[in-house]
């Protein structure tokens, strides 16, 4: 068997020492004391105090952000271990299973084309706070032992993701925008990505220990069983717990958020909600489309992002049947060590993000870590040892942290503004049908790796074209404005 715990101890240790390279604790502690010339001159000081307002504006922003975002974010990773664990508790067969998993994505996808439309148009917080109700009621629908039930409570989780990874993206550019601090948008997404990953391994503990603090037994004493339609505990108490953090997570979004919307005027509340009256459903989703289509550095961070993503999903699916594949003791792999390593490895890859980006533009360092991803999953799918392959996922999940911020930042400056939440969810489409490919066919884990070092590979050449297309000027964090990035678009009704 691999040596787990040391790989593990090992990230621990390169985590803690890249992200105290990155923090403000370096500076202060550790670096030489430098004087620049604004500090030094105290006639010239009014730079220096226009930098602290600066930052303090981005730390209010960040730190409201981040309330909601977390929160959210724990809810769904509360949920991920114990889906398919509650369904096989139900007694419902893999086939079965198979089909609410579909559903979900089928949904995600379908439904999610049009709806990033509609918060661009209705306000992004109001459909945050939306989002909250959806995937609580999602959570709601998995005490009932009644297949109709969950394929709704799928359909609805489906809906509720699309948002997760839309929506609240879309919030945050504006809102820096909004604030003036778009030179920090860079660092806003590293500071969520490695939070996003402290949640999920607080997230992971929390749902094992109340996963198995009681039984699962029906919701009315006076019921058997088998009969039972409503069921309490056990697999069901981390989704009572999400539903908990979704409530907080709507409360928080209408007291701490401000409204934004994906327009080029910044119309009052009032003023926007008399126009998106006068709007179809559908015509966010249809100018969305043709601006997609039309620019080319649009089109290709779409596929990027659709083909890294979708690498992901695959990991997620296969990862466990890989290393199965590798060790005789299939029944005594320490998933949660191994889960934990993963997430730590990606907190890592945040840390690193921030230091890179400090000298390398970020298109250049997206060429660099998609290379990086395609490779490391490569000597994976070439490997028979079970160290190599385990490291190598690692250094895949460091890139995956690595990933968030650079795409993050580069569809801040690519994606216009006024539609933003509905493109996102158009770069979502192709992502899902990867999934959907992945569930629906019988992939062993080493066609698998080699699909995801391929899409990687892809990922990078693609990656390199919109490098140099754009100069490598996203390390200047200029979030599209607003007032340039309309492309001339045939009228909406007559498409």
């Amino acid at each position: 068997m691999a040596p787990y715990t040391p790989v593990f101890a090992t990230a621990l240790v390169l985590n803690v020492a890249v992200t105290v390279r990155s923090s403000g604790l370096w500076t202060k502690y550790f670096a030489p004391a430098t004087m620049s010339g604004d500090d030094a001159d105290p006639l010239l000081g009014g730079s220096t105090d226009k930098k602290q307002e600066e930052k303090k504006r981005h730390g209010d922003l960040l730190k409201r952000y981040l309330i909601v975002y977390l929160l959210a974010t724990l809810s769904d990773w509360l949920q991920g271990p114990y889906v398919y664990a509650l369904y096989a508790a139900y007694g419902y067969s893999q086939h079965d299973i198979a089909v609410l998993f579909v559903a979900g994505f089928g949904s995600s996808m379908v439904f999610g084309s049009f709806i990033g439309g509609m918060a661009d148009m209705c306000g992004r917080r109001k459909f945050v706070v939306l989002f909250a109700l959806i995937y609580a009621a999602s959570c709601v629908t998995k005490h009932f032992n009644d297949f109709k039930i969950l394929l709704l409570g799928r359909l609805l989780g489906g809906i509720a993701t699309s948002l997760l990874f839309s929506v609240f993206e879309a919030w945050l550019i504006r809102s820096h925008a909004d604030a003036n601090v778009k030179s920090m948008l860079s660092a806003s997404f590293s500071s969520a990505s490695y939070g996003n990953s402290v949640i999920a391994i607080g997230a992971g503990l929390l749902a094992n220990n109340i996963a198995s603090s009681t039984e699962m037994t029906p919701m009315f004493s006076d019921v058997d069983k088998e009969s039972a339609i409503m069921f309490k505990g056990g697999y069901l108490n981390p989704f009572d717990f999400a539903l908990c953090a979704l409530i907080f997570c709507g409360v928080g979004a209408v007291y701490l958020w401000e409204e934004n919307y994906g327009d080029d005027q910044g119309q009052d509340d009032d003023n926007h909600g008399d126009e998106g009256k006068s709007s179809k459903w559908h015509d966010a989703l249809k100018n969305a489309l043709i601006t997609t289509v039309r620019n080319r550095d649009i089109m290709l961070c779409g596929i990027i992002s659709s083909l890294f993503e979708g690498s992901m999903y695959v990991f997620v699916f296969m990862w466990t049947p890989a290393l199965q594949a590798l060790t005789e003791e299939k029944d005594s792999l320490p998933f949660g060590l191994i889960f934990s390593t993963f997430m730590v490895s990606c907190m890592a890859g945040s840390s690193l993000f921030s230091l890179a980006i400090q000298k390398v533009k970020g298109e250049v360092l997206g060429v660099l870590v998609f290379a990086g991803a395609s490779l490391a999953m490569l000597i994976a799918t070439l490997s028979s040892s079970e160290t190599i392959v385990f490291i190598m996922m690692n250094v895949f999940e460091m890139t995956v942290g690595m990933y968030w911020p650079i795409m993050g930042t580069m569809k801040g400056a690519i994606v216009p503004e006024n539609k933003r939440a509905a493109i996102y969810n158009l770069f979502r489409i192709p992502l899902n049908f990867i999934v959907l490919f992945s569930l629906l066919t019988k992939l062993t884990p080493t066609q698998s790796l080699t699909l995801v070092s391929a899409m990687l590979g892809i990922a990078s050449v693609l990656q390199f074209q919109l490098m140099k297309r754009r100069g490598g000027i996203t390390s200047s964090v200029e979030v599209s404005p607003r007032e340039d990035t309309d492309i001339v678009l045939p009228a909406i009704d007559a498409i």
